[in-house]
């Protein structure tokens, strides 16, 4: 028989990133990093002019954060000791929005903070990943776990039967993220582990 499936984001699900990001910017580029709104290239302004930083700059500065301060990235509270909980009853899968470069230092990350679990790489919209995994794995039961609304969306299309939890763990993100929930395209909105676990087994055990 297939065991249950949990699909996990990484960034602000079992790692802080834009903690260490705000920090690194502010120390070695100048670059102040607050979010005003849920739209994160509005988020990084020159210091001294209050500048945006433009576009280019902002991936440059993205790929060079993750090429050097990926060990930087503490874990989410109560995060490694969830999935490895989760990983006693089901198969744990890691799908994180980095090119297919990034897998193997993700991978070496997780395992550095005690995760060990598959990583998947991803661009856009996560739902036809999604759906590559679960043709994979063929789970009696999966559960998708991410912060951002556009990746529930497109798996609440893609996926419609897979449990869809919208959990973002990182404070000064949390505020400013629309509710998927909400929305329609998750079945619950949960920013802390030490609640968002009890409810994950609670949906597993419905699939026993």
């Amino acid at each position: 028989m297939s065991r249950p499936l949990v699909v996990s984001d990484c960034d602000e699900v079992l790692l802080h990133m834009v903690a260490p990001y705000k920090a690194w910017l502010a120390e070695h580029h100048d670059v102040e990093f607050s979010m005003r709104s849920s739209d994160f290239s509005d988020a990084m302004r020159h210091r001294g002019d209050a500048r945006p930083v433009a576009p280019a700059e902002i991936h440059r500065l993205l790929d060079l954060f993750f090429d050097t301060q990926m060990h930087a990235q503490p874990p989410i509270a109560g995060a490694v000791e969830a999935v490895n909980a989760l990983a006693e009853r089901a198969d744990v899968v890691i799908l994180t929005n980095l090119t297919d470069a990034y897998r193997d230092a993700r991978t070496a990350q997780l395992d550095a903070v005690g995760i060990k679990a598959r990583v998947f790489t991803n661009q856009g919209p996560k739902g036809p990943a999604l759906q590559r995994i679960l043709d994979e794995y063929r789970p009696s039961r999966a559960v998708f776990i991410d912060d951002l609304p556009f990746h529930h969306r497109s798996a609440a299309e893609m996926t419609p039967d897979v449990v869809r939890l919208h959990l973002c763990g990182e404070p000064m993100l949390a505020p400013h993220i629309p509710c998927a929930h909400t929305a329609g395209h998750a079945h619950a909105r949960i920013d802390t582990w030490d609640h968002a676990l009890p409810w994950i087994h609670a949906r597993l055990d419905e699939a026993a």
